[in-house]
């Protein structure tokens, strides 16, 4: 969402005629987007506020802190560091550009900013030359025990669907061929009845999207009809990123998710039975307050059972505002640290026997870039969202190719091209 968000925000602002510095000396903005998801994505920011604030000493810009750590902590940036000339809200940011050159202090964030209506932007742009990132909702209503977002982003809120339409056809029009949806719970979208199932098949239906991807989704959200939708069309990706937190149904009641191990699984199933394979990412949490042995040992267990090919892992810290943050935060930290790298080693073994099954096979891919490690290398990402090195020289960038997968490096593929039927 950042990264969709923080495109947006450059673009408005080449388009009011600013031009890109290529270096934060040369600058006269810079603009800080934040996360708070974890407390280690707002240590970094900390860490970046020092680096501007003994910059700014021999430097003339304007620095502006926007996000959801802005939205937290107002006053404490501002406290700390006065060379922040605004804080802006995530309810406000879509106003910058038109407001940067006359009086940024009227869209800074205040104490009511949550309450405010959030206003999408019109054109997130380009991840790549045939990759675009776009929002179609914003906040959550689940209020999960350990999440800061409901707090910081407010209730959800689904963009209407005619102007996604839209955004996605301009898109193609300049040469986008693969889009990812964006959401906080992506899968909860509803615009005046038109739920999220009816705007991918408008997707499918009205635009020429190649690949078509989406996150992040909440298991009690993924209906039969969104995996019928996923089994019929080709065109939505078969990666699927499906976050589960952890396997015990205790330490799940008490994150407030609303499902069991045993219904999560089953929805897996339903998704591993479909007419192609489905590969599965998922966010694991160890060392939630009052998190056992057994607790953990659960956790091990779905892993062994649903076979994850990707895994975002990190051990609980409390975020203050939610609802965790009043509980005993009882789990040691050495133990934190030690289940964490069970799981580690646990998901690295199993990513690898589960992308091994795939060597031989011939998979699309589309071309990112020149390898880093060799120039005689291109470096292209299948529609596994798995990143593959093939040798050769790129005549176009962005362009689709066949690649039989021929072993596994860490995660990355090595393949060789073959010619398309």
């Amino acid at each position: 969402m950042n990264t969709a968000e923080s495109s947006a925000v450059r673009g408005d602002l080449l388009s009011k005629g600013w031009s890109e510095s290529e270096t934060a000396e040369d600058a006269g903005l810079i603009i800080i987007n934040t996360c708070s998801v974890r407390k280690t994505a707002e240590d970094r920011i900390w860490g970046r506020l020092g680096f501007y604030k003994k910059l700014k000493k021999n430097n003339d810009f304007k620095l502006i802190v926007i996000g959801c750590m802005a939205e937290r902590l107002k006053d404490d940036i501002k406290s700390a560091f006065p060379a922040v000339d605004e804080v802006v809200s995530n309810f406000k940011k879509v106003e910058i550009s038109s407001l940067i050159d006359t009086d940024i202090s009227s869209i800074a964030a205040g104490k009511d900013g949550i309450d405010e209506t959030y206003t999408f932007f019109e054109n997130h742009g380009k991840l790549t030359e045939s990759h675009s990132m776009i929002p179609i909702m914003n906040g959550c209503d689940n209020f999960c025990s350990y999440c800061i977002v409901p707090y910081v982003r407010g209730h959800e809120i689904s963009r209407d669907n005619i102007e996604i339409m839209g955004e996605i056809n301009s898109l193609t029009e300049k040469g986008v061929s693969e889009i990812t949806l964006l959401g906080q719970n992506v899968n909860s979208y509803l615009f005046e009845k038109h739920d999220f199932s009816d705007l991918l098949k408008d997707i499918l239906n009205e635009t020429d999207i190649k690949w078509l991807r989406f996150t992040s989704s909440n298991p009690q959200d993924f209906t039969d009809k969104l995996i019928k939708l996923i089994d019929d069309s080709k065109r939505i990706c078969s990666f699927i990123h499906l976050p589960v937190q952890h396997g015990s149904d205790a330490v799940l009641q008490r994150m407030n998710r609303k499902y069991t191990a045993d219904e999560y699984k089953n929805l897996v199933r339903k998704l591993k039975n479909l007419s192609r394979p489905i590969s599965l990412s998922s966010d694991l949490m160890v060392g939630f307050p009052g998190e056992t042995d057994a607790d953990f040992e659960a956790l091990i267990s779905l892993m062994n059972n649903v076979r994850f090919e990707e895994a975002f892992t990190y051990y609980y810290n409390p975020r203050e505002g939610t609802k965790a943050y009043d509980y005993k935060d009882d789990v040691p930290h050495e133990v934190k640290l030690e289940r964490l790298t069970r799981v580690i080693e646990l998901q690295r073994r199993t990513s690898f026997e589960e992308k091994s099954k795939r060597i031989g096979s011939v998979e699309e891919a589309v071309i990112e870039n020149v390898s880093k490690k060799d120039s005689n290398e291109i470096l292209a990402r299948t529609e596994k969202n798995s990143m593959v090195v093939y040798p050769g020289q790129i005549t176009k960038m962005n362009e689709y190719v066949n690649i039989k997968l021929k072993d596994l490096r860490g995660n990355t593929f090595i393949g060789e091209a073959v010619c398309s039927n």
